[in-house]
């Protein structure tokens, strides 16, 4: 009987590379060779028990929600955050239910946390059908509620990184209700992420029933203090709105994605793809009210770019394109405004 040879570390790592190098050089190929050779990684450089049970349990994490995630991409959806102890006859869990409500009629599906108060409101309003429910392994208050518990859409992650990661890279838009530190802290890191430019661009809503001031309050502490003391820009300010009905949630939302569709960097170029073309004197109107956006050059209209191949159904999309220097994500947000108006008719004057 031929004996088991063993390999070391280093052996397996370049038998891997040997093993992937005549295989499909598409860029998936690549990134699978880089997920196999980390792993092989974490051998050589002998890490802890516990830095392994970490890498495993995460990257189990975030392939199981994409597979649950992967064949509804094609719909947009909006995380709703707020707290699980908002009871079933307080105001705002009607207005949550209304909102997701009417996000589903717009063709907009919800991603909540799972749990009860506003999440439960979310799924209830959206349906299981239309829902989605990531939950997280706590000792208290996240038993999944009753309208997601048993849908296959719910998961259930041990991190919350892992979760605050799904809940923002899934989401089209992001509304707050009132709640508590976990509300706060997954506003805070969204604001954090989209100004920072680490996450793409999308509405981001503070619910608030008319006559209260919670949101106000948090706006003013922002303009009073973060913006007094030049801690955040001016433009800074549009990346959030106060929204007192669903109605003018879901408006706010769906005038986001009028004209404007998505976005993707394409080597050093940011291609803006768009729901329907605007004309040669509204681009030209972007470039000049937007130059502090552009590195070079100017804002033009272009085609889908080679390097778009990967994206078969955005093929057709009109776009327009520029060097963007990353300079201010927030500027951008404000472009895509822009955008919109130019697309639903609103003249470069009337800005």
């Amino acid at each position: 009987m031929q004996e088991r040879r063993t390999y070391t570390p280093d052996e397996m790592i370049e038998e891997v590379r040997e093993i992937v190098k005549d295989a499909d050089p598409g860029f998936s190929t690549r990134l699978f060779r880089e997920l196999l050779l980390n792993s092989l990684k974490c051998k050589r450089d002998d890490l802890e028990i516990l830095d392994l049970k970490v890498l495993s349990r995460a990257m189990a994490e975030f392939r199981y929600a994409a597979r649950i995630f992967k064949p509804y991409r094609d719909r947009r959806k909006v995380s709703i955050f707020g707290s699980a102890r908002t009871a079933e006859d307080d105001p705002y869990y009607t207005m949550a239910v209304e909102f997701a409500r009417q996000l589903v009629a717009a063709d907009f599906m919800v991603i909540t946390g799972a749990a009860e108060g506003i999440m439960k409101a979310g799924n209830a309003g959206a349906g299981a059908e239309n829902s989605f429910g990531v939950n997280i392994l706590l000792p208290f208050e996240q038993a999944a509620n009753e309208v997601i518990g048993d849908d296959p859409k719910l998961i259930t992650f041990k991190y919350f990184f892992i979760r605050k990661l799904f809940f923002l890279m899934e989401a089209h838009a992001v509304a707050l209700f009132p709640g508590g530190f976990g509300t706060h802290d997954e506003g805070f890191e969204t604001l954090t992420l989209i100004q920072t430019g680490k996450a793409t661009p999308m509405p981001f809503m503070l619910m608030e029933l008319p006559g209260e001031d919670y949101w106000e309050s948090y706006d003013k502490f922002i303009r009073e203090q973060l913006l007094a003391r030049n801690l955040i820009s001016q433009e800074d300010l549009s990346l959030y709105k106060i929204i007192h009905t669903p109605e003018d949630g879901v408006k706010w939302v769906t005038a986001f994605y009028s004209t404007y569709h998505s976005m993707r960097f394409v080597r050093n170029r940011l291609v803006i793809r768009l729901q329907k073309e605007l004309s040669d004197e509204s681009v030209a109107a972007l470039g000049e009210e937007f130059t502090d956006l552009v590195k070079r050059g100017t804002i033009e209209k272009t085609k889908a770019l080679p390097d778009e191949q990967n994206e078969p159904d955005l093929w057709h999309q009109p776009r327009i394109k520029f060097a963007y220097n990353r300079q201010s994500p927030s500027r951008l947000i404000e472009m895509i405004h822009r955008i919109n108006e130019l697309g639903d008719g609103v003249s470069p004057a009337g800005a």
